[in-house]
């Protein structure tokens, strides 16, 4: 009886830390919507809004990772050939 319970605490457990571990993960792709400083309210491409720092103009399109703005990839020309 005292396994299936310490096994049962230990997956909710498991599961609690997953769960805030992604919640703090706000990585995204979106546009400069307004900027303060050095930091930056982005709007993400799936319609959230997320706050960050670092060097931005309003309208850039930028990633941010870690709550920290880097700019946006751009894509490369594919190559094509015979």
């Amino acid at each position: 009886m005292s396994k299936k319970l310490v096994s049962i605490a230990l997956a909710m457990a498991f599961v609690a830390t997953a769960a805030v571990a992604a919640s703090y993960a706000a990585d995204c792709t979106g546009t400069v919507t307004a900027v303060e400083g050095t930091s930056a309210t982005v709007k993400c491409d799936d319609g959230k809004e997320v706050k960050a720092t670092g060097a931005a103009k309003v309208g850039e399109k930028v990633t941010v990772k870690g709550d920290k703005i880097e700019a946006a990839k751009k894509a490369k020309k594919k190559i094509e050939g015979c």
